[in-house]
């Protein structure tokens, strides 16, 4: 008969422990470098200007928020759908979804021009902005899974997991749902404005999520000298090619979608064949290495199963890769195509007006935007070195590579 095994996450290995804290302080230091910096001096020392105002930054923290969201299905899978493979992992989900959004939110407080501008938009609340209806969901996020931990942790509040967890599926779902909405209520924009942002946002997530989930997941179990399962992870990466697939479907679907009005004509031309380092970045990085290579890795049949690791691992890393692509081609890519401000109509001015905009992010933009990720990866890092967040399966305990120190 099975049984479990309590591990203590990393146990003995103290000196990776403060070389991996020592990486993700050293991330957030220069962020915190560049915050004061452009504190100072102002976002001029940027690559933004007046008419990109979200640059690298903002994707990965749209990135970081949105994966968030992701990272949580995998302990909803469990809660709402009473999967007990996922119930296991609920606790790992919950910590890093908080951990993804808490670095996402971390890089848009270190990029406002002012803020203490903040406490404004925590106390005053325009129900018309959609940016409030986040500002809600954020908040909200924070207090719904931190009280789903503490009922999947504590023995005695097990009985309240399912009806809180139903509770945080659904409003991850409207925080991404708000998230989405924030590029298709814009509608000036011609590579924003689409009822299918919010969908394609929450399926996004979903692929994100997860992707990084088993990352970490992998990271954990290799930390411990431990085997995953074979036959779950055959069900995970199964379920990543469900996701990858879907996000790659509905990416076809909006910009066929485009295709079909005569106005978007010029705007997917742009991104798919005329946009520089746009279309580079979509077909190469979004399409290929985000979709196509790792449902190749993912759907290839090994006899043996020890292979499966490290597809189980690269698959995942491309997903992560894809999906930051994706979040520049969609944030940066849609502000640099120009404003169509008379259709039909040629205009020029001295203001950029119908011309294509450049951008270059700047060494502060590269320091905000990892940041982001030192801060989500510490208290990731942090997290499982000091709780039991190791998901407590039937492990098989491959060669230690040692004992202690």
């Amino acid at each position: 008969m099975a049984h479990e095994v309590c591990v203590n996450q990393g146990g003995g290995r103290t000196v990776e422990f403060f070389a991996l804290l020592g990486l993700g302080g050293v991330l957030i230091l220069g962020a915190l470098f560049a915050f004061f910096t452009l504190e100072h001096h102002g976002h001029v020392l940027t690559g933004m200007n007046n008419q990109i105002v979200w640059g690298l930054p903002h994707v990965v923290a749209v990135f970081l928020i949105v994966s968030a969201s992701g990272a949580l299905n995998v302990a909803s899978i469990g809660s709402v759908f009473g999967k007990d493979v996922y119930k296991k992992r609920a606790p790992l989900s919950g910590m890093l979804a908080l951990a993804l959004l808490s670095g996402g939110l971390g890089v848009l407080v270190l990029d406002l021009g002012r803020p203490d501008r903040l406490i404004v938009a925590m106390t005053h609340y325009n129900f018309h902005s959609i940016f409030a209806w986040n500002m809600i969901f954020y908040n909200g996020f924070f207090a719904i899974v931190g009280l789903y931990l503490v009922t999947l942790m504590e023995r005695k509040l097990k009985y309240w997991s399912r009806p809180v967890g139903f509770l945080a599926f659904f409003w991850r779902l409207g925080l991404t749902t708000a998230t989405g909405s924030i590029f298709g209520f814009i509608v000036a924009r011609a590579g924003y404005n689409s009822a299918l942002m919010a969908p394609m946002f929450i399926i996004m997530s979903f692929a994100y999520g997860l992707a990084i989930f088993m990352v970490v997941q992998a990271s954990m179990y290799s930390w411990n000298d431990l085997t995953l399962d074979l036959t779950i992870r055959r069900r995970m990466k199964k379920l990543l090619a469900v996701f990858v697939g879907a996000s790659l479907y509905f990416t076809v679907v909006f910009h066929l979608t485009n295709l079909y009005f005569a106005k978007q004509w010029d705007y997917e031309q742009f991104i798919l064949l005329d946009g520089g380092i746009f279309t580079v970045l979509f077909w190469v990085g979004q399409v290929f290495i985000g979709a196509v290579l790792p449902l190749s890795l993912l759907f290839i049949n090994r006899s043996q199963g020890e292979h499966l690791v490290s597809f189980s691992v690269l698959a995942p890393l491309f997903v992560v890769v894809g999906g930051l692509c994706q979040m520049y081609v969609t944030i940066v890519g849609g502000q640099a195509y120009p404003l169509t401000l008379f259709p039909g109509h040629e205009v020029r001015s001295s203001f950029y007006d119908g011309v294509v905009h450049a951008y270059h992010p700047g060494i502060y933009e590269w320091l905000l935007g990892l940041g982001g990720i030192g801060i989500a990866f510490t208290l990731t890092v942090v997290a499982v070195r000091v709780f039991k967040f190791l998901p407590q399966d039937d492990f098989k305990p491959v060669l230690m590579r040692r004992s202690t120190d």
